[in-house]
């Protein structure tokens, strides 16, 4: 049933064929990001209750939804390096931890902005706010651990044995404001049923989460492909990618 993957555990093939994505991704993330930050930032309607400030719900709810599914997928990463010793899985936990770490600082940092004018205040230790911290401080120890042994096999266990402990943290993120009394709103888009929005102000959303999850694929796509080549240096057909580059 997976034999179709198979030819992609050879880190030749994987990279030949992330260079041959990165161009339509590309393409699709500037596309998708001009439309929707447009459509957002200058002609989706005001909020009725909080005008035009509403409008960083556009870059905030996409960047906290991400740091939530790069995690995920860095978990997944991690599983499949720890239990069926793929290197290549290693190599694109590796990968997407910066990128996730760099989404989860924007979503608490335009959180911040967002709650000033809303709540008052910069920061309150509410429960969504602390475990989106709280997990910005997971990728920054796996990040930590993946630079720490010069053995990248051992920096690997360890940090995916890091990851998977910190999955725990990913469901009391999303459901923070149904179990606890907290300051932050609710679903408003991934709510079972009719979204709390109006459909002029949902589908600009769309796009814009769309392009920034595509813009996050273009940068873990580059470094997973950097990572490949750091790590199979010795490799002949590395040298001759450098050869070839340098003629």
């Amino acid at each position: 049933m997976w034999k179709f993957l198979h030819p992609y555990a050879n880190p030749e093939t994987t990279y030949h064929f992330t260079n041959k994505l990165l161009p339509w991704l590309t393409a699709l993330a500037a596309l998708f990001l001009s439309i929707g930050l447009v459509w957002a930032l200058l002609f989706a309607p005001a909020d009725y209750q909080q005008g035009d400030s509403f409008r960083i719900f556009y870059v905030h709810v996409p960047a906290a939804s991400l740091s939530m599914g790069i995690y995920v997928s860095m978990a997944i990463a991690a599983l499949c390096s720890l239990v069926w010793q793929l290197k290549l899985a290693d190599a694109s936990a590796a990968a997407m931890a910066p990128v996730g770490a760099a989404f989860t600082a924007i979503a608490l940092i335009t959180g911040a902005a967002w709650g000033k004018p809303m709540w008052g205040t910069w920061w309150i230790w509410d429960a969504r706010l602390t475990s989106e911290l709280i997990l910005l401080f997971l990728y920054l120890g796996v990040i930590a651990l993946h630079n720490a042994f010069e053995d990248k096999n051992l920096a690997g266990k360890a940090a995916g044995i890091l990851t998977l402990v910190g999955v725990i943290n990913i469901p009391i993120i999303k459901y923070s404001v149904d179990w606890w009394n907290t300051l932050h709103q609710g679903s408003t888009v991934s709510k079972l049923g009719k979204p709390s929005m109006s459909l002029d102000m949902l589908w600009p959303f769309i796009f814009c989460f769309i392009g920034f999850a595509l813009l996050a694929g273009v940068i873990i796509c580059l470094r997973f492909r950097n990572e490949i080549l750091a790590r199979n240096s010795i490799r002949p057909w590395v040298r001759q990618l450098v050869e070839k580059q340098l003629a």
